[in-house]
């Protein structure tokens, strides 16, 4: 294979692997606590109930928040828990993890693709077969 084929494929391999291993290697070096609701944007207890319930001895909690059944001690005494001062935070790992499998596949899968090109290229295994030229006398037979 001519020097500067080899170096244009090597090139492109090179760039397409960069094209797949740079979005790889942000989905796989994202912190994990990312997904968790953010604090300043917690869920009330009353707008959670199609998400989650939340029981205590066998009780709804807003049921026993709504009665005035759970209270809060701490250095002044005990205060009766309201149902505003609850919040939930969701942890969506799960969800987007399962939304963003397929696509870190196809990353992964052109890496590997990629890689092999590389390979194949470097060790010189694409090797360049020029066209071979007609022999006059193998026309005549075809005809």
């Amino acid at each position: 294979m001519p020097p500067r084929i080899r170096f244009l494929y090597a090139s492109l391999a090179v760039v397409f692997f960069c094209i797949a291993a740079v979005p790889l290697y942000r989905e796989l070096s994202r912190p994990a606590d990312i997904w968790w609701t953010p604090r300043t944007m917690l869920v009330p207890l009353t707008g959670s109930q199609d998400r989650v319930e939340i029981y205590a001895r066998g009780k709804r909690l807003l049921t026993l928040i709504e009665a005035g059944q759970l209270r809060i001690a701490d250095d002044t005494g005990a205060s009766v828990l309201a149902a505003t001062e609850v919040g939930l935070r969701f942890n969506n790992w799960d969800r987007v993890r399962a939304d963003r499998l397929p696509l870190v596949l196809g990353y992964a899968a052109v890496c590997g693709a990629v890689v092999m090109v590389i390979l194949l290229v470097s060790t010189g295994r694409l090797a360049y077969r020029g066209e071979k030229e007609r022999v006059a006398g193998s026309d005549a037979t075809t005809r």
